[in-house]
């Protein structure tokens, strides 16, 4: 592993870690942040890609071990939102930093832009940590969460071990440009989906009163 200082700026920080326990770390790391500590996921996964377009690492089992990660801590948190529900994010939570203000707002953001805000939770932090959680209070269906949750983990995967394994230190200031477009993304991703449900409403408001309408008979001879 290339020493600590190969890294720049915040990179820097999950350097020791990641050349100690390398591999292990990636998914120990996005594992925990995926279920509501508030762990650096993304920049290890970061750092580890730079690592790989240096040689250090493969690119491949880096992607792989951060979806799984990913996906399997997300679905960690939905069980501990669907048992234990608020009662016991609330009493629990301060263990792992999700105070009730925390989990109050993302659950209201979450509200708001529907089930498809799971596809870019990964890329808000806060609502990264507490996506599967919140999905899990609010009892969205399992098999909805998993489907969106995993789009949303390979587009998160998929766009940042690119970034970062094709620019390498470059990625810092690629990051930094990137998250003041964040907000940005978000509304046009919800006024897509509002596109689509306005639309697709109207498709079956107009169908079932199509089928509602009695049919005319025709005049007996």
């Amino acid at each position: 592993m290339p020493p600590s200082a190969d890294l720049p700026g915040f990179l820097d920080s999950v350097a020791p870690i990641l050349d100690r326990w390398g591999y292990l770390a990636i998914g120990g790391v996005i594992g925990v942040e995926s279920f509501g500590v508030p762990a650096p996921g993304q920049t290890i996964m970061v750092a580890a890609s730079i690592y790989a377009g240096a040689g250090r690492m493969n690119i491949w089992i880096v992607a792989i071990i951060s979806f799984v990660a990913a996906v399997v801590g997300d679905n960690i948190g939905y069980w501990i939102g669907l048992r234990g529900g608020r009662k016991a994010v609330h009493r629990w939570g301060k263990y792992i930093f999700v105070t009730p203000e925390r989990l109050e707002r993302a659950e209201k953001f979450f509200a708001r832009r529907g089930n498809r805000i799971i596809v870019v939770a990964r890329f808000i932090d806060g609502l990264r940590q507490l996506n599967g959680v919140i999905a899990g209070i609010t009892k969205m269906p399992w098999r909805t969460f998993l489907l969106y949750n995993a789009i949303g983990a390979a587009i998160w995967v998929g766009w940042w071990c690119t970034v970062a394994h094709l620019l390498g230190t470059h990625i810092v200031e690629i990051m930094a440009h990137a998250h003041k477009y964040t907000w940005v993304a978000v509304v046009v991703v919800a006024l897509a989906v509002g596109a689509y449900a306005f639309w697709h409403f109207r498709y079956l408001r107009r169908r079932r009163a199509k089928h509602a309408a009695p049919a005319v008979e025709e005049p007996q001879t």
